[in-house]
């Protein structure tokens, strides 16, 4: 059967078949080197240069990387690569990461990246995820996977032809998508360390009575109190694999369905409802992870914000239940209840017990206060959340396109 010439979207002007090709044909591919480290006249210069640890998934190398090493002028071991035409391309660790680049640079051995000829730099970009898919299935290496230049070479895709501007539009799509959520990531992270420097500054460090920041209106002492005299606990389930049922059975609540301090209803188990005699989940309850095999799962946790019929936490859970919900959960997110928490843990078991639970101190305001800086903090998550809704809604659009406007 002959191969398909056409994606199944394509923009309304282009009609012609798409042609056969090798990346060996559009790219120059070059490889990385490390320069000698005892020669000092290689190092401290002025050419950026990466391994793939620095890059990650990225659309622009400069700025994204977590850190940039420095290269001398006089290096002659590492090729320069030129901005805007090149896609680096890990062919190590991380096999398939890329990134185009947005200054001059150079790389490690970690590369073989991509000098774009006859073929748009964003479309190449684009079409990652397939040159991807081939390396893996071409990389071999004893000691860690590897593909290399003669291998990426003679990959066999379709492309428009580069005269036609059908690549250029395609790359230009892609290029506003992947801005899109590089934007919507920015502001994710931005008010998420919003909330984590307010978080500092909002409740009372140790050993102090007062906030550095106040909400207007109010002012004097935090009291310091044992958590049990602000909040009621109510423990999980205990049931057998024999109770384990289908979706007609009542929802058990488990750390697995706790992310991001929000309720996540993936990897769910039911069991039969007969074998309930636990409590229901309401509006406001904080569960809790308790007990797990990861000591970094301890003290994780989520406000159930809307009603959930037929639900109710595990053992390894426990169950909240305060007056101002959005303030004690506000505070589960301090790193005062972490420190709580690990000063808890036992040595042997990962588990902060109820008793132990109960004894933890902390300060609080009066209610009045406790209400308005639990609904600040509720107008944050509530922010996030939407945010990462959004991100991940154009991240889906983004995998869909892909698949339909390549071929």
């Amino acid at each position: 059967m002959e191969k398909q010439k056409c994606p199944e979207i394509r923009f309304s002007q282009f009609k012609e078949a798409w042609f056969e090709t090798t990346l060996g044909d559009v790219v120059d591919i070059v490889g990385g080197g490390t320069p000698d480290t005892n020669v000092p006249e290689f190092w401290n210069g002025e050419i950026d240069w990466y391994s793939p640890t620095e890059i990650g998934n990225s659309v622009y190398a400069n700025g994204s990387v977590k850190t940039i090493t420095k290269l001398g002028l006089k290096n002659s071991s590492a090729k320069i690569l030129p901005a805007k035409r090149t896609v680096l391309f890990s062919s190590r660790a991380g096999i398939g990461d890329m990134a185009i680049l947005n200054k001059d640079a150079a790389t490690n051995q970690g590369f073989q990246s991509f000098i774009a000829n006859n073929i748009d730099v964003y479309f190449l970009y684009s079409m990652g995820f397939k040159i991807k898919k081939f390396a893996l299935s071409k990389a071999s290496g004893s000691t860690f996977l590897e593909i290399s230049r003669n291998q990426l070479a003679q990959m066999e895709f379709l492309a428009p032809s580069i005269d036609s501007d059908e690549q250029k539009h395609i790359g230009q799509f892609f290029q506003h998508l992947d801005q899109s959520i590089a934007l919507h990531e920015k502001k994710l992270a931005q008010t998420q360390n919003f909330k984590k420097a307010m978080l500092e500054k909002m409740f009372p460090k140790q050993g102090s009575k007062r906030p550095e920041i106040r909400l207007k209106g109010f002012s004097g002492d935090w009291e310091k109190k044992k958590l049990e005299n602000e909040v009621e606990f109510f423990s999980g389930l205990t049931y057998s694999p024999n109770d384990i049922t289908d979706k007609n059975g009542t929802l058990v609540l488990r750390s697995s369905n706790v992310h991001d301090n929000q309720i996540v209803t993936e990897n769910n188990v039911y069991v039969d409802n007969e074998a309930i005699n636990v409590q229901n989940v309401e509006v406001g309850d904080i569960i809790v992870v308790v007990r797990n095999g990861s000591r970094n799962l301890i003290g994780k946790h989520a406000v159930i914000n809307e009603k959930m019929e037929n639900t109710v936490i595990g053992a390894f859970m426990t169950g909240v239940k305060a007056s101002n919900p959005y303030f004690i959960n506000a505070l589960f997110d301090t790193n005062l209840f972490d420190v709580a928490v690990s000063r808890n843990l036992g040595a042997t078991i990962n588990q902060i017990t109820t008793g132990m639970f109960k004894e933890m101190e902390f300060s609080f305001p009066n209610e009045d206060e406790q209400i308005a800086i639990g609904q600040f903090f509720q107008k944050i998550d509530e922010t996030c959340l939407l945010l990462k809704q959004q991100l991940q809604t154009l991240k889906n659009l983004k995998q869909a396109f892909l698949e339909k406007m390549f071929v």
